[in-house]
């Protein structure tokens, strides 16, 4: 396999990670307006002995979500610094994105 075609390859390989991500968020963000209407539903101020306990219900449900975006955070960040590798290592050895398009020039990509 050629590099130009093994680049393609990681890129390929990329965007459906890439993809894959997204059908992740689109699930959480159903699973948030679930949790959301429950919450408007069964967190009321009469369903609670105190006012900590009325507090911390909805604390750990937002807890949760954010250890989830943290976790999306972290991958989207390794990805990124996988396809920065990839680009830098691609211009260090005089390649560029010119390389990687079958030597078109930046005029023929517009």
């Amino acid at each position: 396999m050629s590099r130009e075609k093994a680049m393609i390859h990681m890129l390929d390989a990329a965007s459906k990670m890439q993809r894959n991500v997204s059908m992740i968020l689109e699930a959480k963000a159903v699973e948030a307006e679930k949790v959301r209407n429950w919450a408007l539903n069964h967190l009321a101020p009469h369903a609670f002995e105190t006012d900590e306990e009325q507090l911390g219900r909805p604390l750990e449900i937002h807890e949760q979500m954010v250890e989830m975006l943290e976790g999306l955070t972290r991958l989207q960040t390794g990805l990124c610094s996988n396809l920065k590798a990839l680009l830098d290592q691609d211009e260090q050895q005089g390649g560029g994105m010119e390389g990687m398009m079958g030597g078109m020039g930046s005029g023929d990509m517009n």
